[in-house]
């Protein structure tokens, strides 16, 4: 079956040389953008009730953009200045791109993972006399608490933000030919709005194994998947589909 619409679980993106931008007019599909969950920042008094004091961290590792935005609004709304020496453990480099949003690089000591939050460790290692502080989501990956207790490190865990399932009841009578989703949670906001969400004709995108299994964990199809040795993003796996989708025959 052709595929002529598309919907991506994500907000839209803000560069217009966006891969999915381009690829939307390239195989002139019709792409809409509407997230399936949003994040909401945790209060002060929820930060206390976790007995965090900010003044005793000297490192902060940020696995997320979302993770950097909601620790310095924390620190801002708690009057608490961030030190010149505070180091930053960025778990890639697209977060520690996005850092400079709140700190001057020079002035600052920067380090950076490769991709996954494993690719971090050897580094959060080598400073082990610092005392860490992780801003999360309240739903962390179990792996992440797991690799830094096996560190011979000081290190406090704090949800800093939630992941909130978003209201898709004006997409009730819409329909798609690909949804895109890039996380467990991406599904569990589809099903929660759509208790009676039946796949048909419908093409299933994901991105990772972690998405991957969740959807096939709710007895559905999946017919897109990235990343892959050839397809190492989502919109050049959705291209190679669309291409032999909407192939004459």
């Amino acid at each position: 079956m052709k595929v002529k619409t598309i919907l991506v679980s994500q907000p839209r993106p803000k560069l217009e040389n966006s891969p999915f931008l381009d690829l939307q007019k390239r195989r002139r599909v019709k792409i809409d953008f509407i997230p399936f969950i949003h994040v909401k920042g945790a209060t002060v008094k929820e930060i206390r009730l976790q007995k965090i004091d900010l003044t005793k961290f000297s490192a902060i590792i940020l696995t997320s953009r979302y993770a950097v935005d909601h620790y310095f609004r924390i620190c801002e709304k708690m009057r608490f200045k961030v030190p010149d020496s505070m180091k930053y453990f960025c778990q890639s480099e697209v977060v520690a791109l996005y850092l400079q949003n709140h700190v001057v690089y020079r002035k600052r000591k920067i380090y950076v993972g490769k991709r996954t939050f494993k690719d971090l460790i050897p580094l959060v290692e080598k400073h082990k006399n610092e005392t860490f502080l992780l801003p999360t989501t309240d739903k962390l990956k179990p792996e992440v608490p797991k690799l830094l207790d096996e560190l011979d490190i000081k290190w406090k865990q704090s949800v800093f933000y939630k992941t909130v399932i978003s209201d898709l009841s004006h997409l009730a009578d819409v329909t798609y030919d690909v949804l895109v989703f890039f996380s467990p949670s991406g599904i569990e906001s589809l099903l929660h709005n759509f208790p009676n969400f039946q796949q048909n004709n419908t093409r299933i995108a994901v991105f990772g194994a972690i998405t991957k299994k969740a959807v096939e964990d709710k007895g559905l199809n999946v017919d897109v998947y990235a990343p892959t040795p050839k397809y190492p993003s989502m919109s050049m796996a959705l291209d190679n589909y669309i291409l032999k989708a909407n192939k004459k025959k």
